[in-house]
């Protein structure tokens, strides 16, 4: 099993959903990134999505798009998000470590070289939000790595595609929960919960739900009908003016205390 099959194989047995955590590599410093992710995990998050900055981060909203522009600024490419993930690594086996982003960087590295260094270093999947089902092929060589291909499902998704999505989960599924771009205050619950059950009792993987979710209470109600909770630009939000590796850890572990113990509280 991978640690994403793993970890949500536990949180199942434990009766838990899970709580995935979104930062951008390289935002608010590039030394901040490894103590962060060790805080992040401290702090009760199961799976992190460690964003690879991009100048054209089309799906993200400002707080996101901000952040990558702050990151590129210093010089933060591919090579340096893996680099950390190695770093993490060295203290950290089990936390499973999901790159979110968007096909440039990977095209600009060449696939195959990238799945061996991806997996050499300890991710454990890609999130490519610019790579539809029907392009997948150009990532064969990171599924034929052993890495995860995390898929994207709305409520524009149509039935037959929806159905498709569903077949070629692998890892968890992510449910984007309304049309829109990240942190956009447009989370309605009542209208999702319906459309997350069909899909879980389709989908080969586990299914989280983002976009949207910004505290205890949108996140506790998510996670009414939802494997796992995404959350994204809420968090970086907050670490935008950290100052220190101790701030940005403690800034982010103030935010998410909350947000776990609501999880926690179901």
């Amino acid at each position: 099993m991978s640690r994403i099959e793993k970890r949500f194989a536990a949180l199942k047995a434990a009766g838990r959903t899970g709580l995935v955590t979104f930062i951008t590599a390289g935002d608010p410093s590039p030394e901040h990134v490894v103590p962060l992710l060790h805080g992040l995990v401290a702090a009760g998050a199961d799976v992190i999505e460690l964003g690879v900055p991009f100048s054209d981060p089309m799906a993200d909203g400002p707080v996101i798009q901000h952040a990558s522009e702050r990151a590129i600024a210093k010089g933060v490419g591919l090579h340096n998000v893996l680099a950390w993930v190695a770093a993490f690594r060295e203290t950290d086996n089990e936390t499973p470590i999901v790159l979110m982003g968007y096909l440039n960087p990977v095209e600009m590295y060449g696939y195959p070289a990238f799945a061996e260094d991806a997996v050499d270093s300890g991710v454990d999947g890609v999130l490519m939000v610019d790579c539809p089902l029907e392009e997948s092929h150009v990532l064969a060589p990171l599924r034929e790595a052993g890495l995860d291909q995390i898929l994207l499902a709305s409520p524009t998704t149509a039935e037959g595609r929806l159905a498709q999505l569903c077949e070629a989960a692998s890892g968890f599924l992510y449910y984007v929960s309304f049309a829109g771009i990240t942190g956009a205050a447009q989370l309605s619950t009542g209208d999702i919960a319906g459309r997350v059950a069909g899909i879980r009792a389709r989908s080969k993987a586990p299914v989280a739900v983002g976009f949207g979710v910004r505290d205890a209470a949108s996140a506790k109600a998510i996670g009414e009908f939802a494997d796992a909770v995404v959350i994204g630009s809420a968090l970086v939000e907050r670490l935008a003016d950290a100052t220190s590796a101790d701030d940005a850890t403690g800034k982010a572990t103030a935010f998410l205390a909350p947000i776990r113990a609501a999880l926690d509280a179901r």
